[in-house]
């Protein structure tokens, strides 16, 4: 046994959690060891905040699952800019805003609009979103749900999915997008479900699943909830505070 086991009861406890326990400290100081594990955490989470959003790798890798995408921008014009200024990250740039209302007359009108967005971890997207569309897709068409092509946008924030929802009158919005990294999970992604979006939407009006990525909610188990979000949503004709599932 080690050392650093004989002096903290509780270290066979941290093998289960990411979370930081049973720490011990040096004098009234946390340890060496303690101190260079938080520093390279947060490096990490940095690196995560301002890593560059490989979108055409992601849309390459979507296509190879013959998973249909779309490129839109918002008024963000690079990763300085949207961190910021997060309104700009909340409108599209008006050239795409007129580009998606010419498309629409195309698609039609559709049951549900994807965006997917580094946000505030492009790596959470780059890892996180393909798997997640691969579990979700088939269960969304086999509940005959019909949806226009993934909209990938960097440089966007949670609200972007009600200006693209509202253009295109679609019913639902799932929204995906790397979440704020902690300190160990840099590579989160959110999902957020919001029915009829529109300008007028606030966070109130959407439901969240969080933590994804492989050791927090894995993409299959999240898949899963999203599908019932939407079916439960379709079938009460509402989202956010007013919605609720059963665990």
């Amino acid at each position: 046994m080690s050392g650093l086991q004989k002096r903290d009861p509780w270290f066979a406890l941290s093998s289960l959690t990411a979370a930081r326990i049973a720490l011990g400290r040096a004098g009234g100081s946390v340890r060496t060891e303690t101190l260079l594990d938080f520093r390279l955490a947060h490096a990490r989470a940095k690196d995560a905040v301002e890593l560059a959003f490989a979108a055409d790798a992601l849309a390459e890798q979507l296509r190879a699952a013959e998973i249909e995408t779309f490129r839109l921008e918002t008024r963000a014009r690079d990763r300085r800019s949207f961190l910021l200024r997060p309104d700009l990250g909340r409108a599209l740039q008006e050239s795409a805003r007129a580009e998606l209302c010419t498309r629409r007359e195309a698609w039609g009108k559709r049951d549900l609009c994807i965006v997917v967005s580094d946000g505030l971890s492009a790596l959470a997207a780059e890892r996180q979103v393909a798997p997640l569309l691969s579990a979700l897709l088939p269960a969304l068409l086999g509940a005959g749900m019909s949806l226009y092509p993934i909209f990938l946008v960097p440089f966007a924030r949670v609200k972007l999915g009600d200006e693209i929802g509202e253009a295109l009158n679609a019913r639902h919005c799932l929204m995906l997008l790397g979440e704020r990294p902690g300190l160990s999970s840099p590579d989160s992604l959110g999902a957020y479900v919001t029915f009829r979006p529109g300008m007028h939407c606030t966070d109130a009006d959407r439901n969240c699943v969080s933590n994804i990525r492989a050791e927090g909610l894995a993409c299959g188990d999240a898949a899963r909830q999203i599908a019932e979000l939407l079916d439960a949503s379709a079938r009460l004709g509402t989202s956010g505070v007013a919605l609720k599932l059963d665990a």
